[in-house]
């Protein structure tokens, strides 16, 4: 994402899920199983934005940032008993995660590790240079919908633990200074990991 210019999208799709977790424990939904196709969407339709859309990449992504973050305050707002909860996923606590929370981030951990492993090439293709990657042969919307699909899946696991004001920084501070270390695609991504 930071080498695709998305380094913000972490911080948006944080604020989308957890308007859906908002809205979800106020409904009394499953959170869970409503933040993460919700945040699947954001995320696709922010990775999907291009030039020549009438709002650039950068603005949808900082408008669907503050409306996000507006309907989860407003969520809040209008229903009683929940702050806790949702100053959870917020804020983040360790503590609230369940070992149920804990199980199924090292599960899609490592379905998101495989992932990586089997489709590293047409990744590092449509990270790089998406036009080239598709002149290839390579179809670069279902990778970016690939893309979409983890970042969301991340990004809705680690709230609980980071909190949805910190994903951008779980995002953006180890690539970054990875990039600072190493000069290849490959040494960045497994320091940033590490």
């Amino acid at each position: 994402l930071v080498l695709m210019r998305y380094s913000m999208i972490g911080d948006s799709l944080s604020h989308v899920g957890f308007a859906a977790l908002a809205v979800s424990y106020a409904f009394y939904l499953d959170p869970l199983v409503i933040s993460i196709p919700v945040t699947m969407a954001a995320a696709f339709l922010l990775l999907e934005l291009k030039e020549s859309m009438r709002i650039k990449g950068d603005a949808a992504t900082a408008l669907l940032c503050s409306s996000a973050l507006a309907v989860g305050v407003l969520a809040i707002s209008l229903t009683r008993g929940m702050n806790t909860d949702v100053s959870n996923y917020m804020f983040g606590s360790i503590l609230a995660m369940s070992s149920a929370d804990v199980w199924l981030s090292l599960t899609a951990g490592s379905i998101i590790i495989l992932l990586y492993i089997l489709f590293y090439h047409p990744l590092f293709a449509v990270t790089f240079d998406e036009n080239f990657a598709l002149s290839a042969g390579t179809n670069a919307n279902a990778y970016n919908l690939l893309i979409a699909i983890v970042i969301a899946v991340i990004i809705v696991l680690a709230m609980n633990l980071v909190g949805s004001l910190l994903i951008s920084a779980l995002v953006i501070f180890p690539a970054l200074s990875a990039m600072r270390v190493f000069q290849n695609f490959r040494a960045v991504t497994i320091c940033s990991a590490v």
